[in-house]
This record gives C-alpha cells, sequence and structure tokens, in this order.
C-alpha cells in the first residue's frame, strides 16, 4: 500500500460518512479511488488528496465543520480534464448529488458543493472553512523547493500537449496572479507556515519561465 492509499483509506472514509450520518459507500470509494488514478493525471491524483488530508488533520481542531471540508477534499478534483472549464461544477455537482441520495440535508451538501466550487477561481471565500479549503489545495505553493519543483512538471505534463510557448506564457500569467496577490493565504495558520515559501517558489518559477 503507498502512502497516499494509506492516508485515503477505506477506514478513513468509512468513519467520515459515519460523522456525517451518512451510509457506509464502498463503490463511490472505490470510483473516486479509480478517478484519480486516471492515466492523464500527474498532480491531481490520490497524492494530492492525501496531502490535503494530512493538511487538514493539522488544523482540524480550529476549523468549524472539519468533516464538510473533508468531504469537499474527497471530491474536489473527482472530476479533472486539463482542458475542461467545468471541472470544479462536475465535481461539485457529483458530490452534492450523492450527498443528497445518501439523505444529507440541504445545507450540509450545500457548504460542500461550495468548499468545492472556491477552488476554481480561488478567490477568497467568505466563510471561515472555505478559506481553510483554499489554503489546504493550495498548499503546494509552500512547500520545499523539490516538491513544488515536481508539482511543476507534473503540471506541465497534465497539459503536455500544449506547445511550450503557450504553456509558458500561460503558466506565468497564473502564477503571476498569485504572487501579485496581498496575501497567497487567508487563514493565520497556512499564512505563517507557508506564504513565505510559496512567494520564494513562485519567484523562482516566474523567472525560469522567461
Amino acid at each position: 500500500m503507498s502512502a497516499a492509499q494509506d492516508v485515503c483509506s477505506f477506514a478513513r472514509w468509512t468513519a467520515l460518512c459515519n460523522r456525517l450520518n451518512l451510509s457506509e459507500d464502498g463503490g463511490t470509494y472505490n470510483t473516486l479511488i479509480k478517478a484519480h488514478a486516471e492515466p492523464h493525471r500527474a498532480y491531481h491524483t490520490l497524492d494530492h488528496i492525501a496531502a490535503c488530508l494530512r493538511h487538514l488533520d493539522d488544523v482540524r481542531d480550529i476549523t468549524e465543520r472539519p468533516d464538510e471540508i473533508e468531504m469537499a477534499l474527497w471530491f474536489h478534483d473527482a472530476v479533472y480534464q486539463p482542458f475542461s472549464a467545468s471541472n470544479e461544477e462536475d465535481s461539485a455537482e457529483w458530490a452534492a448529488d450523492w450527498l443528497q441520495d445518501c439523505g444529507a440535508d440541504k445545507a450540509v451538501f450545500s457548504r460542500i458543493a461550495d468548499h468545492i466550487l472556491d477552488t476554481k477561481s480561488h478567490k477568497a471565500p467568505n466563510t471561515k472553512d472555505g478559506q481553510f479549503m483554499l489554503d489546504i489545495d493550495l498548499s503546494i505553493l509552500g512547500t520545499a523547493a523539490p516538491i513544488y519543483d515536481d508539482f511543476e512538471l507534473n503540471i506541465r505534463r497534465e497539459y503536455k500537449h500544449v506547445p511550450a510557448f503557450i504553456f509558458r506564457k500561460k503558466r506565468k500569467a497564473i502564477l503571476q496572479g498569485f504572487l501579485d496577490r496581498d496575501r497567497l493565504y487567508m487563514t493565520g495558520y497556512f499564512h505563517d507556515t507557508l506564504e513565505s515559501n510559496a512567494r520564494i517558489n513562485l519567484i523562482r518559477t516566474i523567472s525560469g519561465l522567461g
């Protein structure tokens, strides 16, 4: 069993479903695991979900509804096609439909869907938990240089069919957009632990893109 599989275990999934008063659904769990193993994925894999769950574990006690954040993390890249403009909407719809079928309250599945949708624009959510969700999703930006560099290589692999000069231009614009923000991380925890390193990574990478 890989480290990611160890974190994203069926036991963890089952415990989460139980805490949210949902019926245990091994079929959906297996479908999510298979989705994150699709051959066109290089970064948006189970490793990413596992990393997000580890970060959530670090801040669980200072969030408001950690189980809803966790369910959103399981689903936030459930649908991922590099050239699709609706990955987040499709992932949120899948999560909301499944949660509704499982009998979750509308307020619960609506908040979970909103967390997923927040990862599309990466703009500041209005809720504290939404801010934690987004900071967790962007935590890769503040990792150590070798891990961050692997992230960039994997993003390039997912867009391998894009000509290099176009990829560099668009990637530079995306990263510069992050760098231009007053704060990359909205919560105090992630700002204090990752902000400085994230800016170093972004400056270095933008410089290398020419």
